[in-house]
């Protein structure tokens, strides 16, 4: 290897992007990122995608350096003493040069031997502008003849299909499908700053998995052949599957260090399908057993109890660890959750997303929060259900017009473009992150949920009167129909204000002194 053949190495050039405690935003290479981690606040950059595969990156690169925590003992010594800089130092000067991006031997998470078949634009490494799976509406990059990007973005996008590729059906190489984690929704719990945020989600393992643990750096390049013949394994720990080679990859550098172009392939075939993902909450499926918890168009918030530990453990590994780490001194319990991912419909992306939650400082308490913020949940899930029996009246009676028995798919189709169900969830969606931010280890959880209550009581009546209000000066048939259907409405606030004066009455005889 020659110093001219190796270009942009990832561990000294800039390209993290990151938000200091200051306000300031800057990029920064992986020896600055970590040795600078209490003074950063965020790894910030404009992509869900990228920001969740860089955290995934660097703890890969914590793992390895750091050669543990091998249990918890271990994992609050380091979390108080923070990151230790010979160690890390010491790893990354070991490793320096298989973190050149643009490399003969060792390009940076490269098949380099790779020559296909046609070169591709850079645009395939990025869920925002591929058009073969994910055209955006207001995308303007012109995918057969785009701009260069900078090696600093071509290292960002190469970690992200890394982790989020989904399989598209179609390689010059073996097919070996979709990367292990990038359908689901994946969680990170916020520190106060970016060291705090690292060492949450550093997981521990046994000293046996560690030591099988091999980060894609620290392995020798798949050749071309293994990849034609379809190459697979099992992931052997946290390292292996945060840098798991889902696609093979070989950028072609420009004289300037952009890139245009690049070779694409499939990559390696993960045979551990149900090996868990510590920043991945699951439930259990009646017959596939085992699945993550994954976004959907109705909004992770209306899951929000998945993500939350108890006896079954289903929830991410990384709040449970963040919980056992900060349980004693709580000053430092993580005050939110990102929660970052992509849905699909096969190889079609729908959406990515990034949201944040407030994590429950009850959680440190002894109290069942999982159980507590399920239960707000399944009673704002059942109220819901009078506004869809409303709307489905008011639809099946305006479709009628005329005798006329309307279709069920037409009933549907109305019931679905009437703005009731999206108003009521939204007003509740806001009103449910005040909800978590008042679970403190000493908040009454009668209390709250008394509250929560008067609030779908007010969120119910109030969703359908904006209805009723866009239709008032309609015809006599229209106001018969919404008449008919407000009587659902009306039955199920009634029941709930007969509920909320059991509550009360219940809280009042408890409070008074024997």
């Amino acid at each position: 290897m020659s110093a001219e053949s190796s270009r942009f190495n990832l561990i000294e050039e800039a390209w993290i992007p990151v938000r200091k405690l200051d306000g300031a935003r800057t990029e920064l290479g992986i020896r600055d990122v970590l040795l600078q981690a209490k003074n950063i606040a965020v790894i910030e950059d404009p992509s869900p995608l990228v920001t969740a595969s860089v955290h995934r990156f660097l703890l890969a690169v914590l793992y390895r350096a750091l050669e543990g925590p091998t249990d918890i003992d271990q994992a609050k010594a380091l979390f108080k003493a923070g990151l230790p800089t010979d160690k890390i130092n010491a790893y990354l000067e070991r490793w320096r040069d298989r973190f050149w991006l643009f490399d003969e031997k060792f390009p940076f998470f490269q098949i380099p031997d790779f020559e296909p078949k046609t070169w591709r634009a850079w645009t395939v490494l990025a869920a925002e502008h591929n058009a073969d799976n994910a055209k955006v509406l207001f995308d303007h990059v012109d995918v057969t003849h785009p701009d260069a990007i900078s090696p600093a973005a071509a290292a960002r996008w190469l970690l992200a299909t890394q982790t989020f590729s989904v399989s598209a059906g179609k390689s010059e190489l073996s097919h070996t499908g979709t990367a292990p984690s990038a359908t689901a929704a994946m969680v990170l719990p916020l520190g106060r700053q970016l060291e705090d945020t690292l060492l949450l989600s550093l997981v521990p393992q046994n000293c046996a998995v560690l030591a099988g643990d091999l980060p894609v750096w620290e392995r020798e390049p798949e050749s071309v052949a293994s990849l034609k013949a379809g190459v697979k394994r099992g992931i052997a720990g946290h390292a292996d599957r945060y840098t798991w080679r889902t696609r093979s990859i070989r950028l072609r550098g420009e004289a300037d260090g952009s890139v245009s172009t690049l070779a694409f392939a499939s990559g390696v075939e993960n045979t551990t399908k149900a090996s868990i993902d510590p920043m991945l909450g699951y439930r259990i499926d009646n017959q596939n057993g085992k699945l993550p918890i994954q976004f959907r168009e109705r909004g992770l918030w209306r899951d929000f109890d998945s993500l939350l530990p108890d006896d079954t453990k289903l929830a991410p590994e990384v709040i449970e660890h963040a919980t056992a780490l900060t349980r004693f001194d709580r000053a430092l319990f993580p005050r939110s959750v990102m929660v970052l991912g992509q849905s699909n419909n096969k190889a079609k992306i729908e959406f990515w997303r990034l949201e944040r939650f407030a994590l429950p400082g009850a959680l440190l308490g002894e109290r069942s929060i999982r159980t507590e913020i399920h239960a707000l949940l399944a009673d704002a899930e059942a109220n819901q259900q009078a506004l869809w029996r409303a709307c489905k009246s008011f639809a099946r009676d305006l479709l009628s017009r005329g005798e006329r028995i309307p279709d069920a798919k037409d009933i549907s189709r109305f019931v679905k473009q009437m703005p009731v169900s999206v108003t009521y969830w939204s007003t509740l969606e806001a009103a449910f992150h005040d909800v978590l931010r008042s679970y403190t280890t000493d908040s009454d959880p009668d209390a709250i949920r008394l509250g929560w209550l008067r609030t779908i009581r007010i969120t119910l009546r109030n969703a359908w009167q904006q209805h009723a209000a866009s239709v008032s000066t309609s015809d006599a048939w229209t106001i018969r129909a919404l008449v008919r259907a407000e009587a659902h409405v009306n039955k199920q606030v009634g029941a709930l204000k007969k509920e909320i004066q059991q509550y009360e009455t219940h809280r009042q005889s408890q409070e008074k002194p024997a």
